[in-house]
């Protein structure tokens, strides 16, 4: 199991495939195994790397609260750890927002990005919310937002019809630390890029399900109103994750967009 210790972490990464880099970062309460249904089609194009933010997966959970700054600093310094000058980038929900603040701090490190059901701007009742789910980790553990959070993040109909994948991702959740999930969590409810993104300069594929509730497609729509050039999709019968709800759709896009 790869491990590189940055600063005050170990980080958990995988390294797979040849050409050109590409790194994808995983959602809240998600783990780098989330990529699965990716990582076929894109290992014959890129070297792709996946890693487990901090406090998730098998990567150091520091005491909460946390930065997006922070997270995107610990990225920063696992790509120079791996010698990486330059990348493509796909984030999903935290891991978009991941993206934007490290291509603000890193100008030139990103490459193409790739924005799925993330936001530049979270809602005026975000850190109430946020807030809210991490004082019920803390009571509960994270066994007690394994159903809300499948919920929102999958549609019934998917939930119903493949009930082991619900299972699997179910079991990412619960074993996220509770530090890792409030520290991450503090960091997303403050996100506040909006204005900013067309100082980034990459070029954007941005994409969101038709049934994501947690980050709708009015907030993707209004990213890529403010990304210049930018392209934005609508995933069909999806939530949140839908890189996994609608597989194929997700993959066909995404390397249509980073072969172009």
């Amino acid at each position: 199991m790869p491990i590189a210790s940055i600063d005050d972490i170990d980080v958990h990464y995988q390294v797979e495939g040849e050409g050109p880099w590409l790194t994808l970062s995983h959602p809240l309460a998600g783990d780098l195994g989330m990529w699965a249904p990716q990582m076929p089609e894109l290992t014959r194009h890129f070297r792709v790397l996946r890693y487990d933010t901090r406090g998730h997966g098998a990567s150091t959970a520091t005491r909460a609260p946390y930065t997006l700054e922070q997270l995107a600093d610990d990225a920063a310094r696992l790509l120079a750890h791996l010698g990486v000058e330059r990348t493509h980038w796909m984030g999903l929900s935290m891991g978009g927002m991941i993206g934007q603040v490290l291509a603000l701090r890193r100008p030139g490190l990103l490459d193409r990005m790739v924005l799925a059901d993330s936001t530049a701007r979270r809602p005026a009742n975000a850190a109430v919310m946020w807030a809210e789910r991490c004082a019920q980790a803390r009571e509960g553990g994270m066994a007690a937002l394994v159903v809300p959070t499948l919920g929102r993040w999958f549609t019934p109909a998917y939930a119903a019809a493949y009930p082991d994948i619900i299972r699997w991702i179910g079991e990412v959740v619960a074993r996220t630390s509770v530090d890792g999930y409030c520290g991450c969590a503090t960091a997303i409810s403050r996100i506040d890029v909006l204005e900013r993104l067309p100082e980034i300069g990459s070029a954007a594929l941005i994409l969101v399900g038709e049934h994501d509730h947690g980050t709708p497609p009015e907030l993707s729509e209004q990213m890529s109103r403010h990304w210049p050039g930018s392209e934005y999709h609508v995933i069909r019968d999806a939530a949140h994750i839908g890189n996994i709800e609608q597989a194929e759709f997700f993959n066909r896009v995404v390397l249509a967009f980073l072969l172009r």
